[in-house]
């Protein structure tokens, strides 16, 4: 029995890369001690693998910015508008690299970044490949093989991690009709061959192809991919060592064709779907490994040790111990890095520290798991089982996690809770007549950026070397001096800024009952954007208005309208580590209850417009079709029972980033929102497209610009997207605001993208008033 690990966190356990590479774009390091820091954290993960006993340690799993991004640069998908970086400026491959995630605007280029959106059902964010037809491919970057090489040279018994053909065609797009992504297979193919060979060449013996579509529904064309894909490596590299990795959901219906590949060993999420072990068992061929992936990637809980041990039993007893593989359920990414770090007790108890697991600890609980398996329990095994079976029997029983009072509340909760007093036009007209807004209004989606000097103050105030007064006074004035530039720029519905905000998730939590709260466990969103989701351990209740004091003081300041601004119970319930001993959907119910009392407070203050952000809807959709419906069901409803106990003067606002609309559309429209802001702008208007079709009623602001990119569109760009927009959307529907929130970007180009919005938003105006058709095109 081996043990493995399919990757570990990139980010280092202080966040080391995210630092380095933001040193690097803003030029305070070289292009050399970005490498180093890089080549660091490498070693750190390999030796800190090898350290804890794990038999095969994955490389290329490492990455300055996404793994997929990392894949089209090895093949060469290099899309056209990138060439001249290269070609007429003789930028360093990782500069290129960048560029192709974050845009580049210097040196008299222009060029907008790839398309991004979230990886699966996780938070992480990926860059999307873009294809034409007849693309070809070619080996660009040796970067899978030079790690393994460095690795190998360390006395790592390295697997190289490789995203698999078919599913890295699968997450790409076609950027122009006439063909289909999977048709590209034929020139992909032999760029994997070139790699294999390479690797070979260094004497590699394991390779861990990352397959997750295997776990979605598939058509035939891709079923065929993948036969052809994998007959071919296996008839080129006969004595290789390969597998095949799916995670985030069963095989189910594509099992035949997962057990059928020739592979050595089958890797399966038995955290997410732990019925699939025995048809998988049933279905395996008799030279095949079976990976189980039993220790949970994705969450922090401690693993239930007598739980796995019956999937890992029950597997040699049927395959024999040299057949089966122990593994997390899938990459560590999803973790955070070290539990040990945690030292403050105010944050996370003693006593829930002792219900999780970090990646580094989940490292121990797979080699663990093994020797449990494979050897005698005695001694320090034996005692290890105990104190696991305790920390899981503690946390059942403990006090801290059910509260009688909410559960009661539960019970109470009655359907016409999550409806409106009337429809979206009758709203409507009532609201233009409150609010008087003009047409195609501006605003921005909630966050103005974090600057250095505000993270300080935050963390002077945490140390006690800021009273809550002096803190306090800081953020109004950065409040003000926001509010009244949004005034002379000519936003029409401003917002306060969320200076007092860690985070979007987290600020909530942390007022919540029921979170708990590290210092150090981060988690990768995209590039160098890490996040750091609370726990919720306990049943959830608010104790106190949580934003009506900082948006009651921005309304104060102006006679223009200030959104209120909460994050939705789905989002909260997705960015954050959730329990896992009861259903999602009960957890988001009590989340809904606690910011329906917060929209009711923001109203009663004065505040006519509302925003409940989110953004994690589309994310938490399950993968399989078949089981989407019910998901959508509570979701929807848990935003609903949120948003609905107000009055229908009273504006509310919504805002989803990075998400594919077309197959939910019909679920979004049910939200009944009366305002709905969208990401737009990387796909160039391509996502209204559903909105359209559907001919959906309410209103909508598609995001005119890209705030994930350091550079400044022109306001002619967005003039364009908002005639695109228009061509589809009725311009009285229409609002004009950024994809997202723009706390992680610099207030210098902030203020310029913000002031060719209004320009754009002006001549939109403008155009508009100027026919007599009232039609913009």
């Amino acid at each position: 029995m081996q043990t493995h690990n399919l990757g570990y966190p990139r980010i280092g356990s202080k966040r080391e890369l995210k630092k380095a590479c933001e040193n690097y774009w803003s030029g305070k390091i070289s292009l050399a001690e970005l490498k180093l820091k890089g080549r660091e954290i490498c070693l750190q993960n390999w030796k800190l693998q090898q350290d804890a006993g794990i038999d095969l340690i994955p490389v290329n799993d490492f990455s300055y910015y996404d793994q997929v991004l990392d894949m089209s640069l090895m093949v060469g998908a290099i899309p056209q508008r990138y060439h001249q970086i290269l070609e007429n400026h003789g930028k360093e491959e990782l500069d290129l690299y960048f560029a192709m995630a974050r845009g580049y605007q210097k040196e008299g280029l222009d060029i907008t970044a790839m398309e991004m959106t979230k990886w699966f059902d996780t938070n992480y964010h990926y860059i999307v490949p873009e294809f034409n037809k007849n693309q070809s491919f070619k080996l660009f970057s040796t970067k899978i093989i030079d790690e393994f090489a460095d690795a190998k040279q360390q006395g790592i018994k390295a697997k190289p991690v490789i995203l698999g053909p078919v599913s890295y065609l699968l997450l790409g797009k076609e950027k122009e009709e006439g063909f289909d992504k999977l048709d590209l297979i034929k020139n992909l193919l032999p760029v994997y061959i070139d790699i294999l060979d390479k690797l070979s060449k260094y004497g590699v013996e394991w390779i861990q192809f990352d397959e997750p579509f295997l776990a979605m529904d598939l058509g035939e064309k891709a079923q065929q991919a993948f036969k052809a894909a994998y007959y071919e490596i296996k008839k080129k590299f006969p004595s290789l060592k390969t597998i095949i990795t799916t995670y985030f959901e069963s095989l189910r219906d594509n099992l035949q064709l997962a057990t059928s590949l020739p592979v050595c060993a089958l890797h399966i999420d038995l955290v997410r779907c732990p019925e699939q072990l025995e048809e998988t068992l049933s279905a395996l061929p008799e030279n095949m490994t079976l990976s189980l992936g039993v220790v949970d990637g994705r969450n922090i809980w401690k693993n239930d040790f007598q739980k796995s041990l019956q999937f890992i039993n029950k597997a040699t007893e049927k395959l024999g111990e040299a057949s089966v593989m122990v593994a997390p359920s899938c990459s560590l990414l999803h973790s955070p890095c070290d539990l040990d770090l945690e030292t403050n007790e105010k944050n996370l108890s003693k006593e829930i520290k002792n219900w999780l697991a970090f990646a580094k600890q989940k490292l121990d609980e797979v080699v663990i798991l093994k020797k449990l398996a494979t050897e005698n329990v005695s001694g320090k095994l034996s005692t290890q089982y105990l104190e696991n079976k305790g920390a899981i029997e503690n946390r059942k029983k403990s006090l801290l996690i059910h509260n009688d009072k909410v559960i009661k509340r539960m019970n109470a909760i009655t359907d016409s809770m999550a409806k409106r007093e009337n429809t979206f036009p009758v709203r409507k007209i009532k609201q233009q007549n409150s609010l008087q807004l003009p047409i195609f209004p501006t605003t921005t989606i909630g966050s103005f950026p974090q600057t250095p000097e505000v993270r300080s103050w935050r963390a002077k105030f945490k140390k006690g070397e800021l009273t809550a007064t002096e803190y306090e006074a800081k953020l109004k004035k950065e409040t003000e001096e926001s509010i009244r530039w949004q005034e002379e720029i000519g936003i029409d519905v401003l917002v306060h800024g969320e200076f007092e905000r860690n985070d979007m998730v987290e600020y909530f939590g942390e007022q919540l009952k029921g979170f708990a709260f590290t210092k150090n466990g981060w988690v990768q969103s995209y590039g160098s954007r890490c996040v750091k989701p609370p726990i919720i351990y306990g049943d959830i209740e608010r104790l106190s208005p949580m934003t009506v004091e900082w948006s009651s003081f921005a309304q104060s300041l102006t006679q223009q309208y200030v959104k209120g601004m909460l994050t939705g119970p789905v989002t909260i319930l997705q960015w954050s580590f959730v329990r896992n001993d009861q259903p999602r959907s009960q957890t988001c119910n009590q989340i809904a209850l606690a910011i329906r009392d917060e929209v009711s407070d923001l109203e009663q203050a004065g505040i006519q417009i509302i925003q409940i952000d989110e953004p994690a809807i589309r994310e938490g959709l399950p993968l399989r079709k078949a089981d989407r419906e019910n998901y959508l069901k509570w979701a929807i409803n848990a935003f609903r029972l949120a948003s609905s106990g107000v009055k229908d003067a009273t504006q509310i606002h919504t805002h989803m980033c990075y998400s594919e609309f077309n197959d939910i559309i019909n679920h979004i429209a049910a939200m009944d929102a009366d305002v709905i802001t969208i990401e737009c702008s990387r796909s160039q208007m391509e996502l209204l497209d559903a909105f359209a079709e559907f001919n959906y009623p309410n209103e909508i602001g598609p995001g005119v610009y890209d705030i994930h990119s350091p550079r400044v569109p022109s306001k002619k760009e967005m003039v364009e997207l908002l005639k695109k927009a228009a061509k589809v959307i009725p311009a009285e529907n229409l609002w004009v605001n950024p994809d997202c929130g723009l706390k992680t970007r610099h207030w210098e180009e902030t203020k310029k993208a913000l002031e060719e919005m209004v320009a754009a938003s002006a001549e939109m105006k403008a155009a508009f008033l100027a026919k007599d058709d009232q039609t913009v095109v």
